[in-house]
């Protein structure tokens, strides 16, 4: 099943200049490896479809089941000199929510907020 990734885990974020730092923290161990598998560098880039015009690096903490992504051109040049004022690091953390994964059927219940069709 298709999940937003709001579901399986929270973010965090900061920014500074033109680079902005999202956190991905599964809500669940057991989520982790799907976050891991699908939500790439390059599928947390095109997520953002030219909004991030730089490089996506993508850390792993596995011990914790959190991926870091550090966005370089993220920024519209910078929170201070960009006209696009909802383009920081808030706004584009709170967006990647939005990221769908596949879940397999099994882990329905480790979902936060979540509610199948089927139920």
């Amino acid at each position: 099943m298709r999940i937003p990734l709001q579901h399986l885990a929270h973010v965090r974020s900061g920014d500074k200049g033109n680079t902005s730092n999202i956190t991905v923290i599964a809500y669940e161990p057991d989520l982790y490896p799907i976050l891991k598998e699908q939500l790439t560098a390059d599928a947390f880039k095109a997520f953002y479809a030219g909004m991030v015009t730089g490089t996506v690096t993508r850390y792993e903490v596995d011990k914790l089941g959190v991926l870091n992504f550090v966005a370089e051109g993220a920024l519209g040049g910078g929170v201070s000199r960009s006209l696009s004022l909802d383009n920081y690091g808030k706004a584009l953390s709170a967006a990647v929510l939005a990221f769908e994964l596949e879940v397999p059927d099994r882990l329905a219940n480790l979902l936060r907020n979540w509610r199948s069709e089927a139920a």
